[in-house]
């Protein structure tokens, strides 16, 4: 059966390339037939992540803080110098920050969170919509959590920051009434990653995480998530299957949220 999921010659640009989920959005993206961009703080680690990625895909790669407007600015404009647009945008960036309640929260850390998960996001559509705007066509995915969605013990920053993402994504599917830009997220659940593999550290007192038959309890699906099946959401909402779709969160949770 032909994969009707194709994304030839489109210019995809992925924020936190170099984390697990990033990575392989990176990589199916490319493997589809994007040409990409990816954007991470360090250069190396942007080097790894896109080696072995097809000659097709033309990588670029950008070091650049997704807080700071400067770096986003230049982002967007080296993705234009060199490809003349973006189709699809993964505005995916984002940390945990502290495994705190909040009576022990720093308001350091706290804005710290903020700045990565809300301002590097609302920055990063800034830039990429009027480019997007301006050819009347393309796809911003966003990346939310299923605790943008319930709350969630030591977790709520993080889970206010999720919810600010959200926010964003709905308002400003609004904003682009009318044009061909859709904006979406995804509210990935219990991924197999760093990420996760911090959140339960922190919250087990700084020791190793519960094994993942405990994890799992809650979970329908009775395992954890791949970052490749995020991916797959991820490369569905920028192709032009999902062409009726906007102003949308995606779970990708195994079942978490059905209750």
């Amino acid at each position: 059966m032909t994969d009707r999921i194709r994304l030839d010659g489109r210019v995809a640009v992925v924020t936190g390339a170099a984390g697990v989920i990033g990575t392989a959005t990176l990589r199916l993206l490319a493997d589809r037939g994007a040409r990409i961009v990816a954007v991470d703080r360090r250069e190396a680690d942007l080097k790894t992540a896109v080696e072995g990625l097809p000659a097709s895909a033309e990588a670029l790669t950008v070091a650049a803080d997704v807080t700071q407007e400067d770096e986003v600015k230049e982002y967007v404009r080296a993705a234009v110098d060199r490809f003349g647009t973006i189709d699809a945008f993964y505005n995916n960036a984002g940390i945990e920050g502290d495994i705190k309640p909040i009576p022990e929260y720093s308001l350091e850390s706290f804005r710290r969170v903020l700045d990565v998960n809300v301002v590097g996001v609302f920055l990063g559509m800034k830039y990429v919509l009027p480019v997007m705007l301006k050819q009347n066509k393309g796809s911003i995915i966003n990346t939310a959590s299923i605790a943008g969605l319930m709350g969630s013990p030591h977790l709520a920053v993080y889970s206010a920051s999720k919810h600010a993402v959200i926010g964003l994504t709905k308002s400003a599917a609004w904003e682009c009434t009318g044009t061909g830009v859709r904006v979406n997220c995804v509210c990935p659940g219990l991924i197999d990653s760093r990420m996760l593999s911090a959140i339960m550290t922190g919250r087990n007192g700084g020791n190793a995480p519960p094994p993942t038959e405990k994890l799992v309890e809650r979970i329908p699906a009775r395992r954890l998530g791949l970052a490749s099946e995020v991916a797959s959401i991820v490369a569905f909402l920028a192709s032009d299957e999902a062409s009726y779709v906007s102003g949308s969160h995606y779970t990708v949770d195994g079942g978490r949220t059905a209750a």
